[in-house]
């Protein structure tokens, strides 16, 4: 059995993607998922499974987009991945709620840094599947834009903290 977190994306942000926590347990139970919990009401779920992570998102985003209507991203890491991401913080003593992981299905492309626009005080770094950025502003009037992005979604440093020991609780156990 692994140990694994979910990440939906734009999921109960800023209005939209509504689904309550209730129906996205129901969901990774009916899927067979195992040991099922979610955290805070934007789309984080942790569970085990004997499936791959592949299978796992695939079985996710099969069940969302006949629950919504249309596709719902899925982002899949393991107990293990999950703290790496948190280790690999190259902004460790920044605040954990001005500093996200932008979490991707891939490597981010060589050329990231490049094609980013709108950039004030922001400094971001590179992770093996994730795109890290400290917003020393704050993000609410931040127009950073990152084009390798648009397929992730991010959670701040509190919430991938959380989310690992979550997990590594599951995978302990």
């Amino acid at each position: 059995m692994t140990a694994y977190v979910a990440l939906l994306r734009a999921v109960n942000v800023g209005g939209t993607g509504k689904l309550p926590m209730t129906e996205l347990k129901a969901m990774c139970e009916s899927a067979g998922l195992t040991r099922v919990r979610t955290y805070i009401a934007s789309g984080n779920v942790v569970f085990d499974s004997r499936l791959s992570a592949a299978a796992v998102k695939a079985a996710l985003e099969s069940k969302l987009q006949k629950y919504a209507g249309k596709p719902v991203g899925v982002l899949v890491r393991t107990a293990s991945e999950m703290a790496a991401v948190l280790a690999a913080n190259p902004f460790p003593d920044a605040a954990p709620n001005r500093n996200v992981a932008i979490f991707l299905d891939h490597a981010p492309p060589a050329d990231t840094l490049q094609n980013v626009s709108g950039r004030r005080g922001e400094a971001i770094g590179l992770g093996l599947r994730e795109i890290y950025v400290h917003y020393g502003d704050g993000m609410a009037d931040s127009k950073l834009k990152i084009a390798a992005a648009k397929a992730g979604t991010a959670r701040n440093m509190n919430t991938v903290a959380k989310l690992a020991q979550m997990a590594a609780e599951k995978s302990g156990s």
